[in-house]
C-alpha cells in the first residue's frame, strides 16, 4: 500500500528544507516523526504535517480497498523538494549609501510518499549477509577438513582396545593356566616325609662309613 502527500508553496528556500528531508528518506514512520520532532529547523513542522498527511491518505486507501494495514509498519519511500514560484515576489532590502538589494522570496514544493512493502536491504545489511555465507561456507570446510581426521582418530583408538583387550584375554588365559598347575601340583604331606625319612638315614651311615675307610 503506497500513498502521497503533498505540501506547495511552503515558504522557505528548497536548499534549506532539503537538510530537513534528507533526514528522513528511508526511515521508519514512528522514527520520522521522532527525528522532525527534534529537529530545530524551521521546515520541521510544515514537513511533519505532511508525513502525517501521507499516513492518512495511506490509511484511508486500505479502507477503501478492505486491506489491513497497520500505521507503523510504513516508511518513507521517496521525498523530495521543488523549489517554488518567486515571479512577483521580489523585495527591495536597503544597503550601505543609499544603495538597494534585491532579495527574492522563495517558496518551495514538498513531497512524501510513504508505503508498507518490504523495505529494501542496506549496505550494511548485504554486507552483513555476505559476511554469514561466507562464515557458513569456512564452517562447512573446516567440518569436512576435519571429518577424516576424526576417522582416523576413532579407528586408531579401535585399533588400541582392540589390542588392549587381546593383552588382557592372555593374562587371563596365564592366570588361569598358573591357577591350574599349583592345583594339579601335589603337596607332600607328613605321611609321606615320615615313610622316606629312614631310608635318608642309612644312606647318611654309608657315607659316614665310607669316609673312615
Amino acid at each position: 500500500m503506497e500513498a502521497v502527500a503533498k505540501t506547495k508553496y511552503l515558504k522557505g528556500s528548497p536548499r534549506k528544507a532539503r537538510l530537513v528531508v534528507d533526514l528522513i528518506r528511508g526511515r521508519n514512520v514512528s522514527q520520522a516523526l521522532a527525528i522532525l520532532k527534534f529537529t530545530d529547523k524551521r521546515a520541521a513542522d510544515p514537513i511533519a504535517k505532511c508525513l502525517n498527511s501521507a499516513i492518512a491518505n495511506a490509511t484511508y486507501q486500505a479502507e477503501q480497498q478492505n486491506v489491513a494495514i497497520d500505521p507503523d509498519d510504513l516508511w518513507v519511500k521517496t521525498c523530495f523538494v521543488d523549489i517554488g514560484p518567486t515571479k512577483g515576489r521580489r523585495r527591495m532590502r536597503p544597503a550601505p549609501q543609499g544603495r538597494a538589494y534585491r532579495e527574492q522570496r522563495h517558496y518551495c514544493h514538498i513531497t512524501i510518499q510513504v508505503t508498507s512493502d518490504e523495505a529494501p536491504k542496506t549496505e550494511k545489511e548485504l554486507k552483513a549477509d555476505a559476511a554469514k555465507a561466507k562464515k557458513a561456507v569456512a564452517s562447512k570446510a573446516d567440518k569436512k577438513k576435519a571429518a577424516p581426521k576424526a576417522k582416523k582418530e576413532t579407528k586408531k583408538a579401535k585399533t588400541e582396545d582392540a589390542e588392549l583387550t587381546a593383552k588382557g584375554d592372555e593374562q587371563a588365559a596365564d592366570m588361569k593356566a598358573k591357577t591350574a598347575d599349583a592345583k594339579n601340583a601335589k603337596t607332600q604331606t607328613t605321611a609321606e616325609l615320615n615313610e622316606t625319612a629312614p631310608a635318608d638315614e642309612k644312606q647318611q651311615d654309608t657315607n659316614e662309613e665310607l669316609e673312615k675307610q
